[in-house]
C-alpha cells in the first residue's frame, strides 16, 4: 500500500492509495489509522496531521446510517442486490444512504482537527472546496448547495442540480472519519437502487457523463484533489 507524503491546507499529512478494496477491510484500516493519530497527539509526539486514504470499493456497497429512515431509502430487493453483487452496510458515519462502487474516487481524511485549527463546520466547506477547485481544473462547473451537503453541478438549466460528489463524516476526538465519494466514471445505473444521500428527485453524475472521452484517469483526480488539498 503505496505511501507518500503531501498536505492538507498547508499542514503535513501521508497518503496512502488503497487502490480497490472492500468496504469491511477499509472501515478496518481506517479505525487502526484513527487510533495511532489519537494517540500520536496524546503522546505529544505527532509531527503531521493525519493520513488520506484514497479508495475505490470493489465489491460495490450500500451504506446505510443509523439516521431514522435511512434504511426506507434502500429501493432494491435482497435478491436483486445479490443478482448485482452488490453489499449492503452500515456506517457511522453522517448523513443517510449511499452507493461506493468502481469508477468513483472515495477519500476518506483521517486528520486532526485540534492540529488543523478547524471546526466541523469548516472541515465540510474545506472538503467542499477542494472537490469544486479539482472539478474545475478539469472543465466542470461545480458548486455547493445551501440546502445539502456535497458537491453538485448544473449541467442542464431546466432541470434540478446533479450530485456529483456525496460527503458524510464521523469526527471522534476531533480526528475524523470518513469523507467524500467523488463520481469519475461508475456506473451510475446502481444509484437508481437508493434514494441517493434520502434526497428524492435530486439525480446524480458524474465526471464521464459530463467530460466524456476527456475524461481523467482516477490517478490524475487523486493528484487533483492532493493539489487541492493542500491549499489554504
Amino acid at each position: 500500500m503505496p505511501v507518500a507524503t503531501s498536505s492538507f491546507r498547508g499542514h503535513p499529512v501521508h497518503m496512502r492509495d488503497c487502490g480497490r478494496m472492500g468496504y469491511a477491510d477499509a472501515l478496518t484500516l481506517q479505525r487502526e489509522v484513527h487510533r495511532q493519530v489519537v494517540q500520536s497527539r496524546e503522546r505529544g509526539v505527532a509531527t503531521d496531521a493525519g493520513t488520506i486514504l484514497f479508495v475505490e470499493h470493489d465489491p460495490p456497497v450500500i451504506t446505510i446510517t443509523r439516521r431514522p429512515g435511512a434504511a426506507s431509502h434502500l429501493l432494491a430487493s435482497s435478491a436483486e442486490l445479490a443478482r448485482r453483487g452488490i453489499e449492503v452496510a452500515e456506517t457511522d458515519r453522517g448523513g443517510d444512504i449511499t452507493w461506493h462502487g468502481p469508477g468513483q474516487q472515495v477519500v476518506y481524511p483521517i486528520l486532526d482537527l485540534q492540529r488543523l485549527g478547524l471546526r466541523i463546520h469548516e472541515y465540510m466547506r474545506a472538503l467542499e472546496g477542494a472537490v469544486i477547485e479539482t472539478l474545475g481544473s478539469f472543465g466542470i462547473r461545480a458548486a455547493r448547495d445551501e440546502g445539502a451537503t456535497g458537491v453538485w453541478v448544473h449541467p442542464d438549466p431546466e432541470a434540478p442540480a446533479a450530485k456529483i460528489c456525496a460527503m458524510g463524516v464521523r469526527v471522534s476526538r476531533w480526528v475524523t472519519m470518513h469523507g467524500l465519494a467523488l463520481n469519475v466514471d461508475p456506473d451510475l445505473s446502481q444509484f437508481a437502487l437508493i434514494v441517493p444521500c434520502g434526497l428524492a428527485g435530486r439525480p446524480v453524475t458524474s465526471m464521464r457523463a459530463l467530460l466524456g472521452d476527456r475524461t481523467p484517469t482516477m490517478a490524475e483526480v487523486r493528484q487533483g484533489l492532493l493539489k487541492a488539498f493542500g491549499g489554504g
